[in-house]
């Protein structure tokens, strides 16, 4: 059975075994991510009780982020309304990739005779793991996508997601304005590198 490896543990904040791990939230995107993350549980924590703990640290860190950031209508500033939107478009953007990307691999496998458990136990998962990897709640591997697309001939462009954190794209947009001899010319679109 393969078992989570470290680059999993830190690849993404809000990649559900990480969670827990959160003391706070830091950003518009964090509470974007947490939201989004919040609902996504609420479906499986019917299915399985283990997820309700999770959803309520959730819950605490999305209403104390409210709390300090939003109560005060007098003190929302249009800066922060604009990270908001740019967040929450994000995020969406996100989600949309993921759900695409699991009804590509579901039609695949019905088109195989397969179902998700079966993939599972290909790629050496336990069925719940199988099912957080599909539903986007954890990343996939490099190694797992790479046999996904290679069994179910999917383009790697709709397995990989090729979003940039917000921290990275910034260094990397200020960096490129940086140097003199920087022929690179970027769109908006390209260097809302979030969103590619």
């Amino acid at each position: 059975m393969v078992t989570e490896s470290k680059n999993d543990l830190i690849m993404d904040r809000f990649s559900i075994q990480n969670i827990q791990r959160l003391a706070s939230l830091t950003s518009e995107l964090d509470y974007e991510q947490a939201s989004s993350l919040f609902l996504k549980l609420r479906v499986l924590e019917k299915q399985d009780e283990s997820y309700k703990p999770i959803r309520n640290h959730l819950r605490s860190l999305i209403k104390d982020y409210e709390q300090n950031n939003w109560a005060d209508e007098n003190s929302i500033t249009d800066n922060q309304i604009k990270e908001s939107d740019l967040a929450e478009a994000l995020v969406q953007a996100e989600n949309d990739f993921y759900q695409k990307r699991k009804e590509l691999i579901k039609s695949k496998l019905i088109e195989a005779g397969l179902t998700q458990n079966d993939l599972a136990k290909i790629l050496g998962h336990r069925k719940g793991y199988m099912s957080e990897l599909i539903n986007g709640l954890r990343p996939f591997s490099k190694e797992d996508l790479i046999i996904i697309n290679r069994l179910f001939k999917i383009k790697l462009e709709d397995l990989i997601p090729t979003f940039i954190k917000q921290d990275r794209a910034f260094h990397i947009k200020k960096t490129l304005e940086s140097l003199s001899h920087n022929r690179i010319k970027l769109t908006k679109r390209d260097f809302d590198l979030q969103m590619v």
